[in-house]
């Protein structure tokens, strides 16, 4: 049995893994680089080289250095529901973004990146908007709300479901264990899954 054949977004998350960068904003770079030849992003350089068949050509380097070249079909960049949620997921990106950032105990909120996985933090509870119900592939009437977290260095949203809905309020100070980050609607979550845990300190965090 062959092995399955990376797509286009499996790519993009590797890349992205390795260089510590978002896959959307690495997605943004293609886009404007087709429209004006050349778009940087972090350290890395994307280079529009020409379109074969309805599928564009890009360049990205490093210093000179080259990472990868691939086409990517025209259709696909003029799509604005891009996701790379599962291709983030694969056990591929999951080792390289292991590699690339070693878990140390705790982290601050502007460290995070999407697909990391294990995240333990302290944090202050900014907003917590109020419990809405919605329709998920799973079931109907999931309960879901979403706590801003603040720490000195960003903000990233909180995403609680049902029984963790109402564990935080605004002005608690709290520590996460064991959750991920995903991306949502262009926007970093954390997420608790079914082993992440939410505990209130005692003693507030110094602001």
């Amino acid at each position: 049995m062959k092995p399955k054949k990376p797509t286009f977004e499996d790519q993009l998350a590797f890349i992205s893994a390795q260089h510590d960068i978002y896959p959307t904003e690495l997605f943004e770079a293609l886009v404007t680089a087709k429209g004006e030849g050349k778009k940087s992003v972090e350290d890395l350089s994307v280079e529009y080289r020409g379109n074969v068949s309805d599928q564009s050509i890009f360049l990205i380097t490093k210093e000179d250095k080259v990472i990868a070249q691939f086409r990517v079909p025209d259709e696909t960049l003029g799509r604005t529901d891009v996701s790379f949620d599962s291709s983030m997921d694969t056990g591929r990106v999951r080792k390289e973004i292991a590699k690339q950032n070693p878990a140390p105990t705790h982290l601050k909120i502007d460290d995070l990146r999407v697909g990391m996985k294990k995240i333990n933090l302290t944090a202050h509870v900014k907003e917590v908007s109020e419990p809405s119900k919605v329709h998920t592939q799973f079931r109907d009437n999931a309960v879901v709300s979403n706590a801003v977290l603040e720490d000195e260095t960003g903000t990233i949203l909180l995403c609680l479901w049902d029984q963790q809905v109402n564990m935080v309020q605004v002005g608690d100070s709290i520590e996460v264990k064991n959750s991920h980050v995903a991306m949502f609607k262009g926007e970093r979550q954390l997420r608790l899954g079914k082993n992440g845990t939410v505990t209130i300190l005692e003693k507030p965090l110094e602001t």
